[in-house]
């Protein structure tokens, strides 16, 4: 069975880090790009961070610039998503998504491959 699998979510205080990780099974990850979204309650999905099969190229929305940071261990089949100083509006649930390409799509293109069933972050005092 195909299948990606989010963990490392979790409840965590405003100024504080998580680290997300994506794993996938039944596939291997080296051919495609994955994305990271979330989605809070009453609003739009939003893509956070993508990177690239070879893990060169790299996107991240302006909401998570210079606090998220994206990563890949191919050998693990695994991808991470590292998030650092934490905010009350980064709370949502977080999806990764694998992509059939080389390179990350374009920011508001949602159209990947297989997707993952979520893992809840919520940023609270």
């Amino acid at each position: 069975q195909l299948q990606l699998v989010e963990s490392g979510g979790g409840l965590v205080q405003p100024g504080g880090s998580l680290r997300l990780s994506c794993a996938a099974s039944g596939f291997t990850l080296d051919y495609y790009a994955i994305g990271w979204f979330r989605q809070a309650p009453g609003k739009e999905r939003e893509g956070v961070s993508c990177i690239s099969r070879s893990a060169a190229s790299t996107y991240y929305a302006d909401s998570v610039k210079g606090r998220f940071t994206i990563s890949r261990d191919n050998a693990k089949n695994t991808v991470y998503l590292q998030m650092n100083s934490l905010k009350p509006e980064d709370t949502a649930v977080y999806y990764c998504a694998a992509r059939s390409e080389w390179f990350c799509p374009a920011p508001r293109d949602d159209r990947y491959d297989y997707w993952g069933r979520g893992t809840q972050v919520t940023v609270s005092s």
